[in-house]
């Protein structure tokens, strides 16, 4: 069975809730339109027996009555009652058979609920004196309240009619937004085309959060998507050389018998493949999870000379082969493994491409607000038209001057490295010249003051 739509959800709890929110309000009114005939019945007794309270007297003992004094006005009997309570004139209504006592200027409901009364005491020297009773029907609100329910049953159909089309029409206009999300959401997911975005710039600021928050998945998915196609693409390109190299080494030592000699440099040449494929590999696989982010900078404040320095201990840099100049207290934010990983590179590029003696100099300072790390060689240099070349992808300049071992991926990690530290690489170079690569990183605040 299928799921009723959010939007037809909403609408029917909206109009739910009027119609609660109108039986509530009819609730409402029978119970004030109760107390309003109620006290209105309360007034025009007050009214009525304080009224014959001015026309009655007491001369010489006797009773007298003003000629504005009423028995019976509408609906309100007056009943005048001696000291000891005996009814002196007056006629109590035939229907009111209730004993109750004299109580002075309170007006009351007695018999169950269906009788108004009023005493009202008239004094005559210190001893002597009358009651006047004044007697009431309690008001039957039926009539009132038939009349209301007669209102209601015509009027709520068409109130939650109204009610009905009224959420709708709301619910489809603030929803309107998550509509334009899912329709490009199904153009993207239909075209098979991460390049789409939502881009929603009218709405609630929810939707727009939501879109965004959609758009910053599509865009992941996609440099996911690319990093991918790029490893695939990458890895069967540069893994067909040596894939070949070692199944034409394994078909000619199966077709031919060979020596031990010529075995032994056949497996050793199947090994150094291997081996270069393995690095490939790794140097992929490592390359995807910087650019998908999944190998986040753990920044840290450490001093980029002390690291450049440990560096050179641990790999065993000396003059003149390797120079390091490092100055003092250059701090920045960075990640260890990921500098050294971006200076390893360097150097062993720096090496490779150097001159006869690969004089390979590193140098770390600050100038400007920058920290400055330098790899510095001596080699055959880069042409200019080379120069932006050099950082894509399996890029080299001359294989053959590097001794082809060299996958061309170095330079494409350490440029990626240093977008990661919110950094960026330069290079002066000119063929003949050497080169010189030098990244540049912002300060630390402990290193501005």
């Amino acid at each position: 069975m299928k799921r009723a739509s959010v939007k037809l959800r909403v609408s029917l709890m909206l109009t739910l809730l009027m119609a609660l929110l109108a039986l509530l309000l009819l609730g409402m009114m029978l119970s004030v339109s109760s107390s309003v005939a109620l006290r209105t019945s309360m007034n025009q007794l007050s009214s009525t027996v304080r009224g014959n309270l001015g026309e009655v007297a007491l001369v010489d003992g006797r009773l007298a009555l003003g000629e504005n004094f009423h028995f019976s006005l509408g609906g309100v009997s007056t009943l005048i009652y001696s000291r000891r309570e005996a009814l002196i004139a007056g006629q109590p209504p035939v229907a009111f058979t209730v004993s109750e006592p004299f109580r002075n200027g309170l007006a009351r409901v007695v018999g169950d609920g269906q009788w108004l009364v009023l005493d009202l005491w008239l004094a005559n020297g210190w001893e002597d004196g009358v009651w006047l009773r004044g007697l009431m029907e309690r008001p039957d609100n039926r009539q009132v309240t038939d009349r209301l329910l007669m209102m209601a049953l015509i009027t709520l159909p068409v109130f939650l009619l109204l009610a009905a089309v009224g959420s709708w029409s709301l619910t489809r206009r603030a929803l309107r937004p998550l509509d334009s999300i899912m329709t490009a959401a199904d153009t993207i997911n239909e075209a098979r085309d991460l390049e789409g975005r939502i881009a929603l710039s009218e709405g609630s600021e929810e939707f727009v959060r939501l879109a965004d928050t959609f758009d910053r998945m599509f865009e992941r998915l996609e440099r996911s998507f690319e990093a991918e196609k790029q490893f695939t693409a990458d890895a069967s390109h540069e893994l067909r050389t040596p894939i070949s190299i070692i199944k034409g080494a394994c078909e000619y030592s199966l077709k031919f018998d060979e020596t031990d000699e010529e075995r032994q440099e056949t497996l050793t040449m199947i090994h150094r493949q291997a081996e270069r494929m393995a690095e490939l590999v790794n140097q992929l696989l490592r390359m995807t999870r910087l650019e998908q982010g999944l190998d986040r900078a753990g920044l840290t404040s450490l001093d980029l000379g002390q690291l450049v320095l440990e560096v050179a201990e641990e790999q065993g840099w000396e003059p003149p082969a390797v120079t390091v100049e490092t100055a003092p207290a250059v701090t920045v934010a960075g990640d260890a493994a990921l500098l050294t990983r971006l200076l390893l590179n360097l150097t062993e590029n720096a090496m490779k491409y150097g001159g006869e003696g690969r004089r390979v100099w590193v140098r770390v300072l600050s100038k400007d607000g920058e920290a400055l790390l330098s790899v510095e060689d001596d080699g055959i240099g880069i042409p200019a038209d080379s120069q932006e070349q050099i950082w894509q992808r399996f890029y080299q300049v001359d294989p053959s001057r590097s001794g082809g071992g060299g996958l061309g991926l170095g330079l494409s990690m350490v440029r990626q490295i240093a977008r990661l530290h919110n950094g960026r690489m330069s290079l002066r170079s000119a063929p003949g010249e050497g080169s010189c690569f030098t990244l540049h990183l912002p300060l630390a605040a402990s290193s501005k003051k």
